[in-house]
């Protein structure tokens, strides 16, 4: 199958993404937690844990859709697509990133906030009665998805960025912002 196929390729770069995952969702504990509670590092907590989706697309769409992530939004028969899943309230955040040329790394990538993303969804819909983003055709005909563009989805969205050829990242996580 080609979901089989596409998964097993992006599944490569799971330790990379969840390398970064750390880098981003684990901080410094402030020194009292340090004194009195016995807190070096400290993680955003969520009841359940947190959720995390995680896509990857091949380094040929950087150039062109570096700014843009998909979500599959509909399959001929019928299943639940990841529009639903999201939408429902599944997920906390979305890990997006693209391969480099080698397909040996992660040429770039950002992590959105799936919260504030159903939060403008919502309003979208409320507001222009109207369907964000807009809606592509695979070539092989197996779905449809959404493409959205990060910054029509607001600046609270991206929590942490690399772009590509930076070393480091862009963009700080914002403590307290999902506890």
């Amino acid at each position: 199958m080609i979901w089989q196929a596409d998964k097993a390729w992006s599944d490569r770069f799971i330790p990379e993404i969840k390398s970064i995952l750390g880098s981003v969702l684990i901080d410094v504990a402030e020194p009292a937690d340090d004194v009195l509670r016995n807190t070096d590092l400290i993680t955003l907590t969520m009841r359940g844990g947190l959720r995390i989706a995680c896509r990857v697309r091949k380094y040929r769409y950087l150039a062109g859709y570096g700014d843009e992530f998909t979500i599959r939004c509909s399959r001929p028969s019928g299943k639940e697509t990841e529009i639903d899943k999201v939408l429902a309230g599944w997920g906390d955040f979305l890990f997006y990133g693209f391969a480099n040329a080698e397909e040996t790394a992660l040429a770039a990538w950002f992590i959105g906030d799936l919260h504030v993303f159903r939060e403008w969804f919502a309003w979208y819909r409320r507001t222009l009665r109207d369907w964000p983003g807009e809606m592509r055709q695979n070539r092989d005909g197996s779905s449809k998805f959404v493409v959205f563009d990060v910054h029509d989805v607001g600046r609270r969205f991206v929590v942490a960025r690399k772009e590509p050829g930076a070393d480091l990242p862009i963009g700080t996580w914002l403590q307290g912002r999902c506890a």
